[in-house]
């Protein structure tokens, strides 16, 4: 039996996503990144509200000047972006890759009501599409 095709981002977005409180040290957060394989991760507060963003990008300096200086890495909160760019579960899958063409995040917060619900890449919109395409 072939699975249903996928229509929005429900369909394909991975609901036990790797996240991050403000207060996690760099040095943790590139070390969960590099486990997960991950670019980045969704920072979120205690009641699991998207708070912000943290990608590799982000904390690559920051962790070689910890290495050179020997000293501590800074925290998440330090670097971690405000602004957000989110998606809703809703969302249609060919809406989002519009959307993903060009300079944007390879991985979006999936939110409703501010709190996150997984995370949808752009790997998950690629396989969608091509799923899509088949049917």
């Amino acid at each position: 039996m072939s699975k249903p095709t996928p229509h929005n981002v429900r369909d394909i977005m991975s609901r036990d996503c790797y996240r991050v409180s403000p207060e996690m040290s760099i040095t943790t957060l590139a070390q969960g990144l590099a486990l997960h394989r991950l670019p980045g991760a969704p920072v979120v507060d205690r009641h699991d509200n998207l708070i912000g963003f943290i990608s590799e990008q982000d904390v690559l300096g920051r962790v070689l000047d910890s290495v050179y200086h020997d000293d501590e890495a800074p925290l998440v909160k330090e670097l971690m972006r405000n602004e957000v760019l989110s998606v809703t579960p809703a969302k249609s899958i060919t809406d989002l890759a519009q959307e993903m063409l060009g300079a944007k995040p390879k991985i979006y917060p999936v939110v409703e009501q501010r709190r996150l619900v997984g995370i949808v890449t752009r790997r998950d919109i690629l396989v969608a599409l091509l799923t899509i395409r088949r049917h």
